[in-house]
């Protein structure tokens, strides 16, 4: 190897060792963290939204936000509380009192593993959901909250959204 060859590598290791000395860990805690980050509504030539747009950010500290295909059996089995690890609640606005609805399609979904190869690392990040909204709804006020199961059971905080107005201005 060439000397210029030799101090050119050994500069830029000691660039690259300097760097990741000053690049900072995140250090999150081992429950998932959620935040609202936005609601955006879709309309077709109707006068009600579509669908809806929830947008919402996530921190965990040992990174172990989602489930495989094949993760099916007990605490994850279908119709089971953990099934689903993003679990969404739909409530419309009746007599100036917010009531959770049962809706005849589910809201709540399974996210899929996020750290397929190294899943004892801090993660953060955004998830973008599409709802379906009610065809023709009685109340056209409603609201979302949501929260998120990670493969250890732990739960995250509830996020609420602001009131949403279904119908078009």
């Amino acid at each position: 190897m060439k000397k210029q060859s030799l101090y050119f590598l050994v500069f830029v290791s000691s660039i690259l060792l300097i760097f990741s000395g000053c690049m900072k860990k995140q250090n999150f805690p081992d429950t998932p963290v959620i935040g609202y980050l936005g609601f955006e509504m879709v309309f077709d030539t109707g006068l009600y939204a579509k669908t809806g747009i929830l947008t919402i950010s996530y921190q965990d500290g040992n990174g172990d936000i989602g489930l495989s295909t094949g993760d099916t059996f007990s605490p994850y089995q279908p119709g089971g509380p953990y099934y689903y690890n993003y679990v969404i609640t739909y409530f419309e606005k009746q007599n100036g009192t917010f009531n959770q609805v049962n809706l005849t399609f589910p809201l709540s979904s399974r996210i899929p593993v996020l750290t397929p190869n190294d899943p004892n690392k801090p993660i953060s990040g955004f998830i973008v959901d599409t709802l379906p909204l009610p065809i023709a709804p009685v109340h056209d006020t409603i609201r979302f909250e949501a929260f998120i199961y990670d493969r250890a059971l732990h739960k995250s905080n509830v996020i609420s959204t602001p009131d949403i107005i279904l119908r078009r201005r």
